[in-house]
């Protein structure tokens, strides 16, 4: 019969959750059918329970029950269409257009299982999907069909395209928001626990049946908390692992500064021990000089005098000798008288030279210099090197060595502003004092009295730093002077008149040019000076390269240039004939 393609459709049947046709439906208060287990799964979770139509909110969440007469309808619609296809009608089924009839008994059930109870009741403006109020009484298709006096007629589907929404268990939304199920073609909307996978309705109904299943929105909630608790937890690994790094970049820190204690603690000792080494070999060897040309003087001397007292001895002897041969008895007894009395009696078996060369009192001074020495390597056994232990210069601390080198510059020496008398390398790296004056111009950057030249490379700001051998030089200067300074005739070394630098003066007497100029106690004697230049602070610092230690550092204001300032002294006939050399810095140590 024609009329039943136009009687009944799947969408009259569809679920608008899972939208596939009802499996067990259930009503809601405000009368839309869902599935019973896709509303449930829809309000597992919620907060507030709401049609997933109309938006109707239900302050407390319904108790849903199958509704038995839509559910059989549904079970007769689906055996009627072979099954069902979403989609498509019921009503042709069947080959080459021929029309499957319905009896008559089953046209009266379906007539008056879809009488609506409540057909004359308006229905809301929430019922109507064009979403306007209306007061028209709301019929089912077959009534209206029955009360025109014709066969039951629904009204033509409404395409989707229209207005008409479908709803998943998120909200709005159309078939393909949601993947279906490969075997049951619904939407896959639960998941479950038990064997942590995507099911749908049906998967849950017979294979999961027993398992612990939960909305696929709900389980999402679920493995978000999870997930803001794995990135919580990552990020206080992250931060442990960050303050580790900080830690141990700290540490490196502190082991730099226990390694430069413990350099310069060993430096300070041994060098000490050295140099009370050196101290007491130069006395011995004074010592021993000394008393060896004492003995000479007193050995000459007592030999002198036994020679003189021998001298006469001889006389005497001849006299007696004579005196003795003659044979005239009278002439015997009266020349007897003639015979020289014998010379002072004195003693000569306790005399002889001393060879106490005195050095015993030398001894024992290095002596209590090795005890001492012992005793600090006791104490370093036992405590280490610590600040209050190191016996270094009292001067404020300063940037470390290493810090300072890494503003090392290339510094050479500027031949134009050289004495005569300093001969310089070809590199111009090295310079040293000559005997005599070379033939040079007398040109207006020349220094004519000062022993003494200036680098090349001008400061006009920035860091900079440089390194100088000393070697065993026993007088030198280093530093840096401004642009401006005189360089003819005698020349007053202070910082009021340009001069900023640090002096060694008979092998051990260190000093500044200030005014009045301060002498500094090294213990420790540099082979290799570090000069340091922060131009903007207007600091000039001197370093123990080999040490690590800082030594002293000016304090002024640069308004001009300033140049490296080099002066190795006079030679004194050779004993500071050692040069002075610009040396590279060597940043990895």
């Amino acid at each position: 019969m024609a009329f039943i393609g136009g009687l009944l459709s799947d969408e009259q049947f569809q679920c608008s959750i899972c939208l596939d046709i009802f499996n067990n439906p259930s009503s809601t208060p405000c009368g839309h059918s869902f599935c019973v287990s896709c509303i449930n799964q829809y309000w597992d979770g919620a907060k507030v329970c709401q049609c997933p139509l109309c938006k109707r909110t239900f302050q407390k969440r319904p108790d849903l029950q199958i509704n038995r007469t839509l559910r059989e309808i549904t079970e007769q619609f689906r055996s009627m269409s072979g099954g069902g296809t979403v989609g498509g009608s019921v009503a042709k089924k069947g080959g080459k257009g021929r029309d499957r009839a319905m009896p008559n008994e089953l046209i009266d059930e379906l007539t008056s299982k879809l009488l609506r109870p409540h057909a004359n009741v308006p229905a809301t403006s929430e019922e109507q999907d064009g979403g306007m109020a209306s007061s028209v009484p709301v019929q089912s298709p077959i009534s209206e069909a029955m009360a025109a006096g014709g066969p039951p007629h629904v009204p033509p589907r409404v395409p989707e395209s229209s207005g008409r929404r479908r709803f998943t268990v998120s909200g709005a939304a159309n078939s393909h928001n949601i993947p279906l199920c490969d075997v049951h073609n619904r939407g896959i909307m639960v998941f479950c626990r038990t064997d942590g996978e995507c099911i749908c309705p049906n998967c849950e109904v017979e294979t999961h049946s027993d398992h612990d299943t939960v909305t696929v929105e709900a389980a999402w909630t679920e493995k978000q908390a999870q997930l803001k608790q794995t990135e919580q937890q990552t990020k206080e690994m992250i931060q442990q692992r960050l303050l580790k790094i900080e830690e141990i970049r700290t540490s490196v820190s502190e082991l730099e500064l226990v390694v430069e204690q413990a350099t310069t603690g060993s430096v300070c000792m041994f060098s000490a021990l050295m140099a009370a080494i050196e101290r007491a070999q130069e006395e011995l060897v004074n010592v021993m000089e000394v008393n060896r040309r004492a003995a000479e003087s007193q050995a000459a001397a007592l030999i002198r005098q036994l020679e003189l007292e021998v001298e006469e001895l001889r006389r005497r002897e001849s006299v007696v000798a004579q005196l003795s041969a003659e044979e005239d008895h009278l002439q015997g007894v009266k020349n007897f008288a003639t015979v020289p009395a014998p010379p002072p009696t004195k003693d000569w078996s306790g005399v002889s030279v001393s060879n106490d060369l005195g050095i015993s009192g030398i001894y024992r001074s290095l002596a209590g210099e090795v005890e001492k020495f012992q005793e600090q390597l006791r104490i370093v056994t036992e405590t280490g090197f610590t600040a209050s232990s190191l016996e270094t210069n009292p001067a404020r601390p300063q940037p470390r060595m290493r810090s300072v080198q890494e503003y090392a510059v290339d510094v050479t020496l500027d031949c134009n502003t050289a004495h005569p008398r300093l001969l310089l390398s070809e590199d111009m790296k090295s310079v040293r004092c000559s005997d005599r004056h070379l033939l040079l111009p007398d040109n207006s950057e020349r220094f004519d009295r000062v022993v003494c030249v200036l680098g090349r490379e001008a400061i006009s700001f920035g860091r900079h730093y440089w390194e100088v051998q000393v070697g065993g030089k026993t007088d030198w200067d280093l530093g840096v002077a401004k642009q401006s300074i005189n360089r003819k005739g005698k020349i007053e070394v202070t910082p009021n008149n340009g001069y900023w630098f640090l002096s060694l003066r008979d092998k051990n007497k260190y000093a500044f040019r200030t005014e009045p100029s301060t002498d500094v106690h090294l213990n420790l004697r540099p082979n290799k000076i570090g000069i340091f230049v922060d131009f903007e602070r207007g600091q000039v610092s001197f370093y123990n390269v080999d040490a690590k230690v800082h030594i002293y550092t000016f304090n002024d204001t640069f308004a001009e240039c300033i140049f490296p300032f080099f002066s190795p002294c006079t030679n004194r006939s050779g004993k500071n004939d050692g040069p002075l050399v610009i040396t590279p810095v060597d940043v990895s140590e």
